[in-house]
């Protein structure tokens, strides 16, 4: 796949920005995040109690957990032209939470660029249509609809 650039970002509108590694949601990353935000249900950060009652039988992900990695599995796509200056969430149109990531599991990205408008010079509005997938299970965990404000890189004057 070709490197993104400001110049070819028009022509990548319906087209597949990238698939990330995989990644493994293990207790210690829900723990971590049920730390940060103060959500400790039982569901996601206990596992005797989950296995007991949970109907998935183990502890399960926060779906906020899942979500928040698609930032990070953006950049390592390299969703995000070269020679930006920055990049900024803007926000989301639309979110679903389709399946449970189970303790235990990998999950990856898939990012389609749906749409660009131009902000301004050297500003642009990027909205995609982003899938995390779960390893070895027909169902996502969910699907995003991102906006990023992305700023082009300025050159100065005699560069």
């Amino acid at each position: 796949m070709p490197v993104l650039t400001f110049a070819n970002l028009p022509d990548r509108v319906g087209h597949e920005l990238g698939v990330s590694k995989w990644v493994m949601v293990d207790q210690e990353r829900i723990d971590k995040f049920a730390d940060c935000t103060g959500d400790h249900q039982w569901i996601h950060v206990d596992p005797e109690r989950a296995r007991q009652q949970s109907p998935f039988r183990t502890t399960i992900a926060h779906g906020y957990l899942t979500l928040s990695i698609i930032g990070a599995l953006g950049q390592e796509i390299g969703a995000l032209p070269e020679n930006t200056q920055a990049a900024f969430n803007y926000g989301l149109n639309r979110v679903r939470f389709v399946a449970p990531v189970r303790v235990g599991t990998r999950i990856r990205l898939r990012s389609t660029l749906i749409g660009l408008e131009n902000r301004g010079p050297g500003q642009y509005l990027m909205k995609a249509d982003n899938v995390v997938e779960i390893e070895g299970e027909e169902k996502p965990a969910l699907t995003a609809e991102t906006l990023v404000m992305i700023y082009e890189r300025r050159r100065k004057a005699g560069d």
